[in-house]
């Protein structure tokens, strides 16, 4: 399927690095909160690369593609909860501004991954 090893696609590096950054933004949620919102956030946002590499290590490139869309919903998943975060005040503009950033990066690289996965099979 084109590269040998999911660490070699960028969607996965950047996804890893946005795992870094929900971990860096809820470590100081409010205590009432572990068990839920951070809990959610944390889930979220570990899903995403977490999936893209499963995907990229299934056989197939159907498969890859619907782990690709599993990674892309998590993205979702991951933007509301922030903007949620971010309406509680638990998280700055600043911040809710910069992780939707990268999520949005990350959303645009599965979605290319994706496109680049269909034409191939088409071809």
């Amino acid at each position: 399927m084109g590269c040998k090893d999911y660490r070699d696609l960028i969607a996965w590096q950047k996804a890893m690095e946005l795992v870094e950054s929900v971990y860096s933004a809820t470590k100081d949620f409010p205590r009432e909160e572990v068990y839920a919102l951070t809990s959610q956030l944390r889930r979220a946002a570990v899903s995403v690369p977490s999936n893209i590499a499963e995907g990229q290590g299934r056989t197939s490139s159907k498969e890859f593609l619907k782990f690709l869309s599993i990674a892309h919903g998590s993205v979702r998943e991951l933007e509301t909860q922030i903007i949620i975060s971010g309406r509680l005040g638990y998280l700055t503009t600043d911040r809710v501004e910069a992780i939707l950033n990268m999520s949005a990066e990350v959303g645009r690289l599965i979605n290319g991954l994706s496109n680049s996965l269909l034409r191939r099979n088409k071809s």
